[in-house]
């Protein structure tokens, strides 16, 4: 039986049970949960705004600040300390972020890993090469040991977890120690770093450079576990296969591209190319570039009071005036006057013939008698309104703020209104039967280069399809959806009006939030609006203040940018890779995503087969981003996004793979490069500039050397249509007799999935999955302790299924795999 669909299910592992003792990790937590707020002050305006580092104690605190409405999304990264990375900040802000706990850092006071020896916790030689115990007895495992060279440089990466690492008083320490090649001792202790995420004990780990390759490694817990393990490389460094060939044509984008740039070239291409590429109209308009105009009169005080029009700013709400007028009499009643587009509020007198007219009064009016022109008007943010309004100089211009252009923005207006978003579509049979491929970029608006480097993909297709035999096979073999950018109206924004805008220009606000001063908070961030592990299932990551940066919209799919992604991978259902592409934290991810803070309950874990698929992915796909300059995404910032960073709740991600069974990865390009020069690693930025420095930090660079793992992630996806064989698998040991109990495991000849039973019943697609033994390790290792039959099969990631076996239908041949452990009786 071939191609076995599977959707993947939100059900916890079936346990094991009977004779087989399955070792387990530490459980328990002591979390806290996010805190909101409700009110806070916003930028004033772009010029106050500046990056400043900060460091958190953990993603507890990182949810309590972006609650709060601060904008810390993207170039976070963990540290043994907490969490570092940019808040883009008013100078006032910076203080309210040292209130609540938030380390400002100096700009050049960030962390480093330790690459120094050092005495670590005093193993005594002897004692750590003592034997081991079994597998299911051990206290300290290691989880990975990676060897890679960047820029001339090796460093080896580890982690390592120990059974009692929950343990907090005393806290357990671990230490690791390497040889220096085959057959040379250990040695160059190091003292590992302990990460905590949400009051649970993730790892111990730790990134060092070492000139020289070692072979093995040793880790030491301070309560006595000793392992060793084989150190593995990380990443390959071969030629890449496309841009190997002399005649590859590359480089085609010159510089940062704006929504009408993106999408004028995608419909150019489909236009110069139909027998391989069309254009795919997304039936959601976007809630567009626009504002409605606005005015606030009066300050920030008791008397002060916000308006706004109710026709949008281009479409005559920015012709509107409001004038508050002192009149001369006393006790005259409150007024209002509209001429044309003029509003004149007429203030009520006292019996002194002073103004009497309060801002909730004023307010009031204006909603009520400005003849349709005003559409809110309320005192300014959570003031009660109860002074006394002042006369205005004159009348009051409303404005929509959007005629304002950015120095340095480029040529040529922005057009109003909502607007339609093209897919390019690529591939020479767009028939639905090849495997398809989505590419979002641009979800957060100020990332201008996952943009420029998915148009840089699409253009490598199209112009290599004729010359390049690596191409044309990409292109005949599998079916290819670009979004250029799905943020069309907050891209604009950032480019035009505020760089760092992260959201879309949709202002669910209440009048709290409302006022101009504020403008560049609102909007919904798209990649915390899906369905799966959201915000408003309780999981952590997602805001629920409107002007927050993971502000998560008022309900799941609440926006159109979201809707047009479910819709296009329900009619397109041959689409079984995505990327959602931003930048720029140097990440590739993928499930789980999201987690319940209080516990840490992530949503469900991939089985391991599609782990091992995630990871075999990966290293292809990074080994092509290190073909360009040697850049390296380091395996700290590869896997399940929650466990290597933080919660990020209601992301499409979780929504794709979990509802439709789609391999969804989601990439922050961008990050650290290593500089030799300095031996440190040098961050990048949302919009680096695009010449920069070629070997450090360049939009250009960037672009080309993440292109190269978009055609990877192609090769991988065309790989994986074309696969027809079956995995193998089998039990190690196998069939036997043994003396006293055994540990055994399974092994895959490819990343697969294996159901088994040992009950004596035949295996089927309900049966127990064969799991990891912690998140980012192997698989999990049975201790057998009387006489026990495994029967199982295996499917790898194209729903092959070893030795044809049918789960779903009983048939004479029963031709899964089996293995009987006896165990001889004393």
């Amino acid at each position: 039986m071939r191609h076995i669909q599977r959707r993947i299910a939100l059900l916890a592992l079936p346990a094991l049970v009977g004779s087989i003792l399955v070792a387990t990790g530490p459980a328990g937590a002591d979390p806290t949960g996010p805190s909101a707020a409700t009110s806070r002050s916003q930028p004033e305006d772009r010029e106050s705004v500046r990056l400043v580092q900060v460091r958190l104690t953990g993603a507890d605190m990182l949810d309590k600040v972006a609650a709060a409405g601060f904008d810390l999304e993207h170039g976070l990264r963990r540290v043994p300390t907490g969490i570092e990375g940019e808040a883009v900040v008013t100078a006032e802000q910076v203080t309210e972020l040292t209130a609540m706990g938030v380390e400002v850092l100096a700009d050049d006071a960030g962390f480093a890993w330790s690459d120094q020896a050092d005495g670590g916790i005093g193993v005594d030689a002897a004692g750590a090469r003592a034997v081991q115990p079994s597998n299911h007895q051990a206290t300290v495992r290691i989880a990975r040991a990676d060897w890679f060279t960047t820029k001339g440089q090796g460093f080896l990466y580890v982690e390592a977890r120990t059974t009692e690492g929950q343990q907090a008083d005393p806290i357990v320490g671990m230490q690791v120690e390497n040889d220096s090649g085959k057959g040379t001792p250990f040695g160059f202790a190091r003292t590992m770093s302990r990460f905590v995420d949400s009051g649970q004990y993730m790892f111990h780990r730790n990134l060092f450079k070492l000139d020289t390759r070692p072979t093995r490694i040793q880790v030491t817990s301070s309560t006595g576990g000793v392992t060793t393990g084989v150190v593995s490389n990380w990443l390959e460094n071969a030629p890449p296969p496309l841009t190997a060939n002399p005649s590859y044509k590359s480089d085609f984008v010159d510089g940062y591209k704006h929504p009408q740039q993106l999408y004028s070239r995608a419909k150019e291409i489909a236009r110069q190319y139909p027998d391989i590429a069309e254009i795919v109209y997304l039936p959601n308009q976007t809630n567009g570039y626009q504002r409605k105009a606005q005015a606030q009169l009066g300050g920030t005080g008791q008397a002060a009071v916000v308006v706004t029009s109710a026709a949008w700013g281009h479409e005559g709400g920015n012709d509107i005036t409001v004038e508050f007028v002192d009149r001369p009499d006393a006790n005259l009643p409150l007024a209002v006057e509209v001429t044309g587009k003029a509003v004149r509020v007429l203030l009520a007198t006292d019996a002194a013939g002073a103004p009497a007219s309060t801002a909730t009064q004023v307010a009031d009016a204006l909603r009520t008698r400005s003849a349709g022109l005003i559409d809110r008007a309320h005192p300014y943010r959570t003031n009660e309104g109860s002074g006394i309004v002042a006369p205005t100089a004159g009348p009051v211009a409303l404005t929509d703020f959007l005629d304002q252009k950015r120095v340095g923005a480029p040529e040529g207006e922005v057009p109003r209104g909502p607007a339609t978003i093209p897919v390019l579509r690529i591939g020479k049979h767009r028939d639905g039967k090849k495997p398809g491929v989505l590419i979002q970029a641009q979800d957060h608006a100020r990332e201008w280069v996952p943009a420029t480097t998915s148009l840089e993909s699409a253009e490598r297709l199209v112009h290599n399809y004729r010359s390049d035999r690596e191409t044309k096979k990409i292109v005949e073999n599998t079916d290819i959806f670009f979004i250029l950018s799905n943020n069309p109206d907050g891209a604009n924004y950032s480019f035009y009006n505020f760089a760092s805008q992260r959201k879309n220009m949709t202002n669910h606000c209440p009048d709290a939030s409302a006022d101009p001063a504020q403008r560049n908070s609102w909007g919904v961030d798209l990649n915390r609006n899906y369905r799966v592990g959201s915000g408003h299932d309780g999981y952590a990551g997602g805001s629920t203040n409107c002007v927050s940066g993971t502000y998560q919209g008022p309900e799941e799919l609440s926006e159109p940018e979201s809707k047009n992604i479910i819709w296009l991978v329900e009619k397109y259902s041959n689409i079984k890779f995505m990327m959602s592409v931003h930048s720029n934290g140097g990440q590739l991810f993928w499930q789980p995503g999201a987690y319940i803070a209080d516990g840490r309950i992530t949503t469900p874990r991939p089985p391991l087969g599609d782990e091992a698929f995630y990871w075999q992915s990966a290293a292809r796909i990074l080994s092509q981003v290190k073909a360009h300059r040697e850049t390296v995404v380091t395996p700290e910032n590869v896997g399940g996004s929650s466990d290597v960073l933080y919660s990020s709740a209601g992301n499409v991600r979780e929504d794709l793979y979990y509802t439709y069974g789609i391999y969804a990865f989601g990439w922050e390009v961008g990050g650290s490069v290593y500089n030799p020069a300095t031996g440190d690693w040098q961050g990048g930025s949302f919009q680096p500039e695009w010449t920069g420095n070629p070997e450090l930090v360049s939009g250009h660079a960037e672009t080309m050397e993440y292109a190269n793992g978009i055609m990877e992630m192609f090769r991988v996806a065309a790989d994986w249509g074309k696969d027809k064989k079956d995995p193998t698998s089998r039990l190690i040991p196998g069939d036997g007799k043994y003396r006293g109990p055994v540990d055994v495991r399974f092994e895959t000849s490819e990343p697969a999935t294996i159901y088994y039973t040992t009950d004596g019943s035949r295996p089927t697609l309900e049966s127990p999955r064969y799991a990891a033994t912690e998140f980012r390790e192997p698989g999990q290792v049975f201790h057998v302790t009387e006489t026990t039959t495994f029967r199982w099969f295996s499917i790898d990631s194209a729903g092959n299924i070893e030795k044809n076996y049918d789960p779903t239908k009983k048939d004479k041949r029963n031709n899964y795999r089996t293995a009987t452990i006896t165990i001889a009786k004393k």
